[in-house]
This record gives structure tokens, sequence and C-alpha cells, in this order.
């Protein structure tokens, strides 16, 4: 039989187990606040690019190359923007409830994506639908812009 001594010695103490679970946590919160660091740089990016600098070539072929996959797919539309509704001037609320006028609340480049379809792609037979594409925590989320060509119905 093993003296109680022996037991002893060779378990952990209770005080250095909870040292330990301290340790992952403060390693946990270390680990989270970097994530959310990143997604707040990321974010601020996101948000200056939308609001500062136009609509560019890389950002058109991307454009180009999923239309093109949707029609190769056999489907008539491509979803080929989406921004948070929170960059409308009334938060998507024109948008989510499909009211005229919904264009007049867009600001940098989906107001500028809205002008580029109104001057290219409209006038070659496509159309532009703008709808709340997520409700995280039932709140309208994303916009996104689908390109369209549908066949007119006679």
């Amino acid at each position: 039989m093993t003296s109680p001594e022996t037991s002893t010695s060779s378990m952990t103490s209770a005080e250095d187990l909870r040292k330990r679970a301290l340790e992952l946590q403060l390693l946990e919160m270390e680990r989270s606040e970097k994530i959310k660091a990143r997604e707040a740089k990321k974010h601020a990016e996101f948000v200056e690019d939308f609001f500062r600098k136009q609509i560019g070539e890389a950002e058109r072929a991307v454009i180009k190359r999923l239309v093109m996959k949707a029609a190769a797919d056999g489907k008539y539309e491509a979803l080929i923007y989406s921004f948070p509704s929170t960059f409308c001037t009334d938060s998507g609320r024109a948008i989510n409830n499909n009211l005229a006028g919904w264009q007049k609340t867009l600001q940098g480049k989906a107001k500028e994506l809205y002008g580029l379809f109104e001057e290219v792609a409209k006038p070659q037979g496509y159309g532009l639908k703008a709808m709340i594409i997520n409700f995280p925590d039932g709140m309208p989320g994303d916009v996104g812009f689908f390109l369209t060509w549908e066949p007119p119905v006679d």
C-alpha cells in the first residue's frame, strides 16, 4: 500500500490547477483581443475604401467574373457587391421595404456602382436588384446588389 505522503506528492495541488486554468484563460483572452483588433483594423480599412476610393479595374474584373460564372451555371443573376446596410443614409430601410427612390440612400462605392449600372449595364439590358441579404439579431444586415439578365416577360 502507498503511504499518504507518496500519494500527496504525486498529485498536483488545487492551487496549481487554478493557476494553470487562469493562465489558459489569459492566453485565450489575449488571442481573442488580437482577433478583435485585426477585425477592427480590417473593418476600418473597408470603411475607408468604401467611402474614400473609387471602383477600380480589379473590382470590375471580379464583377465580370461573377457574372460570367453565374451565366455559365445557367443563372440569370449574380450577387456582384455587398455592404453593410448602415452605410445607407437610412440604414437600409428603403431597400428593405422596396421603396421608390432607394437609390438616393446610397453612399460611397454603392452609389458609384449604381451610377455605373445606370451608365453601362442598364442600356445593355441588365437589371439591378438591391435587397437585404441577412438579418443578424433580426435587424437588417448587409445589402446585396444583384445584376440580372432575365429574359423579358411577354
